[in-house]
This record gives structure tokens, sequence and C-alpha cells, in this order.
């Protein structure tokens, strides 16, 4: 059915073109066709065209893994200077904001072209802020200085500034578990290192509050923002204040004495597992958030590319799901630092999978808790993406694709080989 209205719409662009180049004619010879700019007569003309094509098309395209080609992005916007550039995409973006209630087709930004651009270059600022949080946060988790501040306040404070509230702080630390069984002994100037790691780390996230909401107020001000944008994005600004809590509810489990004597310190795999599966729900929700804001139309120049879209936005869905299961299993392999008890691959030391895998009950708690399980479950589920991530490539090598959607789809192989190569070798 949706083939058949595309088949049918294309079949209009002949005459179009047509009138097009024959308007663009008269014009360059000094005769004038109408008072209206070229733009304005090119996106009329192309009206009636994009009433057919773009509710066939939309559903195949908009929101799939096209949507993440950036050149495709910055030919997204018309041209301002008065020409119109032979694209699709251009010509009739006014005619498609015209259809907008009749056609489905929801903007999420109506206060035209250059607010659209402000809020998107501002959406991918806020993912791209949210990314650099996690790095840091992997970095304060490798240092082992997620545990060196033993208090929170939401609002933040000032850090330790002369040597008497440098002292303070390391008294406070000498209470905690981990300076007990693990530092006992370390140096202030080891601990201003870590306190500093984990300090960074909190006001980063502060400072991206505020990144957030002072631009966010602006644009409802300015009634840059419909109200399906700004539900989804009050919703994930409360996550990212949850996030806060999220993680102090981590460090916290990290500040109890452990159950056994002689084991050490550290948060829960299931708090840090959820702290960072937070964060990744948090950027991909902004990102996928600011491709819908600048790219609302589907890019949709050729039956084939529509039909072929499709096709890699089905094969690409379990592959994300399988993704970010990877992810999550990382997280518990690093709560209870498993990466460290088998350091070599393919095997597990002298076997190909160890004894003591379900050496806990009940069952299900081998899965998050036991070390020897826990690495290996990262290991086949890394394997397996890396098949799969190869699978979706070779499935679509002799597809009809947007040369963005090719490129990205190599480029995903080369970032999965990446990912999992170091960490195997």
């Amino acid at each position: 059915m949706m083939e058949s209205r595309l088949i049918s719409a294309f079949r209009k662009t002949k005459s179009i073109v047509n009138q097009i180049s024959s308007n663009s004619r008269l014009s360059r010879s000094g005769v004038c066709i109408s008072n209206e700019p070229s733009s304005l007569i090119h996106s009329k003309t192309y009206s009636s065209f994009s009433f057919d094509l773009i509710p066939a098309s939309q559903t195949s395209i908009i929101r799939s893994l096209s949507n993440l080609g950036f050149k495709a992005f910055r030919r997204h916007y018309p041209n301002h200077k008065g020409f119109c550039r032979p694209s699709f995409r251009n010509l009739s973006t006014a005619a498609t904001a015209s259809t907008e209630k009749k056609d489905g087709l929801r903007l999420l930004v109506t206060a035209g072209p250059r607010a659209q651009k402000l809020v998107g270059i501002w959406l991918f600022g806020s993912a791209a802020w949210v990314f650099s949080m996690v790095v840091l946060g992997g970095m304060t988790r490798l240092t082992r200085s997620g545990l060196s501040m033993t208090d929170w306040k939401f609002t933040g404070r000032l850090p330790p500034l002369t040597d008497e509230d440098w002292l303070v702080e390391f008294e406070k630390y000498k209470q905690s578990p981990e300076y007990k069984r693990v530092n006992k002994g370390m140096s202030i100037d080891d601990f201003k290192f870590i306190y500093w790691m984990e300090y960074a780390h909190r006001m980063w996230g502060r400072a991206l509050g505020i990144m957030f909401a002072l631009p966010f107020s602006y644009f409802l001000r300015k009634g840059y923002i419909t109200l399906q944008l700004g539900l989804r994005l009050s919703g994930l600004f409360a996550l990212g204040a949850g996030q806060g809590l999220i993680g102090w509810w981590m460090v916290k489990s990290g500040l109890e004495d452990p159950a056994s004597e002689y084991a050490e310190p550290r948060v829960s795999p299931y708090r840090l597992a959820a702290h960072l599966t937070s964060a990744f729900v948090i950027y991909s929700g902004l990102f996928w958030t600011a491709l819908s804001v600048v790219m609302h139309e589907p890019p949709a120049e050729s039956v084939a590319w529509v039909k072929g879209a499709a096709k890699v936005k089905r094969l690409a869905l379990p592959v994300s799901i399988l993704v970010g299961f990877t992810a999550v299993s990382g997280a518990f392999v690093a709560g209870n630092d498993a990466g460290r008890a088998f350091n070599t691959f393919p095997k597990m030391g002298d076997t190909w999978v160890p004894e003591d895998i379900f050496s806990m009950k009940p069952l299900l708690r081998n899965f998050f808790e036991n070390t020897s399980t826990v690495q290996l479950d990262h290991r086949i589920l890394a394997t397996t993406t890396l098949a799969a991530i190869g699978g979706l490539w070779f499935s679509t090598r002799k597809l009809d694709l947007h040369p963005a959607i090719r490129s990205l789809i190599g480029s995903i192989v080369g970032m999965a080989a990446l990912q999992v190569c170091p960490a195997k070798f």
C-alpha cells in the first residue's frame, strides 16, 4: 500500500521538474513571471507532491537510522538568500509546514528555521555533555575515587580551600570502610587527587543541569517549543535530576561495612548498573530528540531509499537492544570487580567455562554477583554483539541506501571492533 502511493507520487515529478526548469529560464532571461520569491513559487509547486509523498514515506523513514546523516542535516535547512537549491527537502519545507495538521507531520519547534536550528544545537550540546559525564564517571570509577566524598548535598558546595578544610575532609574519609580496609596509610596528597576526581564528576553534572534548564526556560518563554516537545524535555530533565539521587544512592552503598570481614568495600553492582543505565537513557533521549527537531521531514529522495531505510530500521532495532544489554552487563563486571578475575582470552584461565559459575544459591544470583559468571556473560554478549553488527553490515551491503546511512553502518562496525578488540587483548 505504501509503496503504491510512493510510486504514484513520484510519477508527478517529471511535470514538476519541467515547470521549475521553465520558470528558472524565464527568470534568468529577465522575464517577470510572478511577484513572489522563487523559493515560494517552488514550494507551492511542490506542495501537491508533498501531500502524496510525506504521509507514505513518514512511517518508514522518520526516526530511522537515516536520521543520523549529518550531511543530510546540513542540507535540511532552506536557503534564506532568495535562491532555491534543487533539493526536494528544501523545496518542500513550506508545503510541509502548511500541511502539518492535515497529514499528521508534527513539528516540534514552530517558530521557524532559526528557532529550529537553535533548539537543535542546544539539544546536541546537551547530549554531548551527558556523554562527557559518562566518560568522567568511568575515569572516576577506574581511579577508585567514587567513595572519597562521604556526604552529598543536592545543590553542591565549595571544595576545601584551606589546609584546615582538607584535614576535615580527610578525617571524614578515614572513618569510611574503604580507607580502613584498602587505603589505610594514604597520604593527604593522594586523597586530594581522588577527592578532586569525584568533586569534578558531581559538579560537572550540576553544571549540565544549569546549562539545560536556562535555555529550556528561554525557549519556552519565546514560544519556540511545542507542548509535545516540552513534555518530552521535562521528562528528560526530571531523569537528569534523579540521576544525582541515584548516584548518591549508589555511593552510599559503598560507605557501609561489607558483610564479610575480609571483603573490600565497593558500591552495589545493582546500583551501579542503574546509574549507568539511567545515563544511557538520558543520552539516547536527548540525541533522539535533537534529531527529531532538526530533521522532522523524512528524507525520501527515491522509493528505493525509502524501502532500504525501512529494512535497515527493522534490522537495527534488535542489534540496538543487544548493545544495551552488553553495556549493562559491563556495569556488573565493574561492580563486582570481575574484569581482573580472568585475564586470558578466549579461555578463562585454563578452561573455557569456569567450574564455579553456578556456585551461588539461588541460581539467579550468579548472573549478577558471581565474578566468574558475570565475566563469562559479558564475554558472550560482547562477542555476540560484534557478530550481530557484522551481520547488519552484511545484510545491508546490497541495499540501495542513502549514502549517509551506508557510511554510518560502516562506522558502527569500526566502533564495535575498536570496542571489543582492546578489551580482549
